[in-house]
């Protein structure tokens, strides 16, 4: 049984998960040489040797009730649905489509507000940040051959673009995770999510409109696409707008891509099934880690850690705001720790749905802020896989504090995330 009263050493799992990876990465210079899984698997042995009174039996017990939750079990099968559209998608020829459809009405002379909006659409389209900046970036670095010194900017522009539908799309791992640990509807998080990202991308395409470096630059080429492949995408936008529930999103947007890939002859069958498995696989490794997450965090709640932060955070809240601002503050930290949104929600997320329902906060709003902090923070991060991939793609020819400096987005949604907190309307618990 879960106590009460709370006490900080119950948290020593997370603490231990975060010191092994964060230390680690910290010595070799690398955020992504530590395995996740082994870490938490670390923190899980620490878990069972915790508190040796209490029998063993019963730790497995609680461990299994967490792993096993719905919600985490519902999470992972719309990872393993999401990979396999994504990677299907991509199979015939729907992301080169995208792409090229984007850079078919780039305008040469506003290319960084182009490049920011192709990002913005790419990443809505695919749901990752990291596959949405290594597909754009070239572009970037190209363009940079003929203007000298605007390839920070140009950067910047991919980095917040593709940040931008990291936080909306809903096949984004940090969107699913957001909704899955709130319990509540995509269609309704993207609603109040899009009043902080929408206005944080439109400011942020002001300042690139009088940033941009050359008001001539060479048109580079014709580019060829088809629409009918870029359709899936716009079919799984529209469906989640309508309220269908993602299980069907997925599954429907999976035929249809499908049907156009055979019909267009970009696939055959057995190439079709071989990229949705090649996707499935690709989300073995996070839904793996959902799975142990869930089941370290039933070990902390048995043992009051989950009491002791909602404890030690309530102290603290004297309103709503107060209680979102929390929320938000536990994100960030975290975030900042392991350098990963998508595993920052999953361990936050059901405290923050804890605090949410004890200071009857929306949980539209606090799914809204666990994304839009987890993408803001990840998205400054010099350490974090999206500055990496820029600068991968720019073979260095750039610093971390070139692109950091026109990261306007991110930083905008930040500031845009703080109003939405402390300037909030009158509404209805949840």
């Amino acid at each position: 049984m879960e106590i009460r009263t709370g006490r900080f050493w119950a948290l020593l799992p997370l603490l231990i998960f975060i010191l092994t990876y964060l230390v680690t990465s910290l010595i070799l210079d690398d955020f992504y040489k530590m395995p996740v899984l082994v870490a938490f698997m670390v923190a899980l042995v620490v878990g069972f040797l915790q508190y040796p009174r209490v029998l063993f039996a019963k730790k497995v017990e609680e461990f299994s009730k967490g792993a096993g939750n719905p919600g985490i079990m519902l999470m992972c099968l719309i990872f393993l649905l999401a990979g396999a559209f994504a990677s299907l998608s991509k199979a015939i020829g729907a992301v080169e489509s995208t792409i090229h459809f984007g850079l078919s009405y780039l305008s040469p002379s506003l290319f960084v507000i182009g490049l920011f909006l192709i990002s913005c659409f790419i990443s809505i389209s695919l749901g990752t940040s990291v596959g949405t900046i290594v597909a754009i970036a070239p572009i970037a670095v190209g363009m940079h051959e003929s203007i000298g010194g605007s390839l920070g900017l140009s950067l910047g522009a991919v980095v917040g673009g593709a940040m931008f539908g990291d936080n909306l799309s809903i096949i984004s791992d940090t969107t699913i995770a957001a909704t899955r640990t709130q319990g509540i509807k995509m269609r309704d998080k993207f609603k109040v999510n899009i009043k902080i990202a929408l206005p944080a991308a439109l400011i942020t395409l002001l300042l690139y409109l009088f940033l941009n470096p050359s008001e001539n630059v060479a048109v580079q080429a014709s580019y060829s696409y088809s629409l009918i492949k870029i359709s899936p995408y716009i079919f799984i936008f529209i469906a989640a707008l309508l309220g269908m529930h993602v299980i069907w999103v997925l599954v429907l947007g999976i035929v249809f891509a499908l049907g156009i890939g055979l019909i267009e002859g970009g696939v055959d069958i057995w190439q079709a099934v071989n990229a949705i498995n090649q996707g499935m696989a690709s989300m073995f490794e996070l839904s793996i880690t959902c799975i142990l997450i869930g089941g370290i965090v039933g070990l902390i709640r048995m043992n009051g850690g989950v009491a002791y932060v909602l404890t030690q955070i309530s102290k603290r809240i004297r309103s709503k705001s107060g209680a979102e601002f929390g929320i938000a503050v536990l994100t960030g930290l975290v975030n900042a720790c392991i350098a990963n949104n998508t595993i920052t929600i999953i361990i936050t997320g059901p405290i923050a749905k804890e605090i949410a329902d004890a200071h009857e906060v929306d949980r539209k709003r606090s799914a809204s802020i666990l994304d839009t902090i987890s993408c803001f923070v990840q998205g400054c991060l010099p350490y974090g896989a999206q500055l990496l991939a820029a600068l991968a793609v720019a073979a260095q020819a750039v610093t971390p504090l070139e692109i950091m400096q026109y990261l306007y987005y991110p930083y905008i949604l930040g500031i845009a995330t703080l109003g939405f907190m402390f300037f909030r309307k009158k509404q209805e618990p949840v």
